[in-house]
């Protein structure tokens, strides 16, 4: 198993295309922005899912003749070391920095995937910030993470409990009423249309 990872990683890399995280299109673009439906599934019939949302909604997303799925599984805190390559949503603190709110360790094949520190929507003034690690600290309360994009760098508070998750393998099968579910897609007058979906499993939910 430990072979075939390469291989994995380089297909989830097309399954975690920019579109999941990346920049936010520019202000001419915005209404080609992609959109984030998090929630659990209700239904899958092939070409939609019937998904709750986490505010409470019912929609209908449909699938794009392109969309892939992929899954999460858990990691810990202390996998966390330089060099590594990773996503985390984070909120300003009242006492300056940023604290983390999820973490994904990429795999080292999509290392560089949407790089930079932009605007996020997992809550109110969040941000994601796709980035190498320059180092990561063990403190009294979790783990402090220096990051670095584009010849900036930022440090990141990880407290202890924070979700960290990396990408694994999933099909169409572990789409099942229930499942949690974080899909990419884009607005449609008919509703969303879903390039990529991160669906949940054994036990382990997407947290981005």
């Amino acid at each position: 198993m430990k072979n075939a990872f390469p291989a994995l990683a380089l297909g989830l890399a097309s399954v975690f295309s920019v579109t999941v995280f990346s920049t936010p299109a520019s202000a001419e673009d915005k209404k080609a922005a992609p959109i984030h439906v998090r929630g659990s599934i209700v239904d899958y019939q092939g070409s939609e899912l019937k998904v709750k949302t986490s505010e409470g909604e019912t929609i209908d997303v449909a699938l794009a003749d392109d969309w892939k799925v992929a899954g999460v599984a858990d990691a810990n805190v202390t996998d966390i070391k330089p060099g590594d390559f990773v996503g985390i949503a984070s909120l300003p603190k009242a006492d300056g920095g940023d604290g983390a709110l999820e973490v994904l360790i990429f795999p080292p094949a999509m290392k560089g995937l949407g790089e930079g520190s932009y605007g996020w929507d997992l809550k109110p003034d969040s941000s994601m910030t796709n980035a190498t690690v320059a180092d990561a600290v063990r403190g009294v309360d979790g783990r402090t993470v220096t990051v670095t994009y584009h010849g900036k760098e930022k440090k990141i508070a990880i407290p202890d409990g924070t979700p960290v998750v990396t990408i694994a393998a999933a099909t169409k099968d572990d789409l099942i009423p229930g499942a949690v579910v974080f899909i990419t897609a884009e607005k449609a007058a008919t509703g969303p249309i879903a390039h990529q979906v991160v669906v949940g499993k054994n036990g382990v939910v997407p947290p981005m």
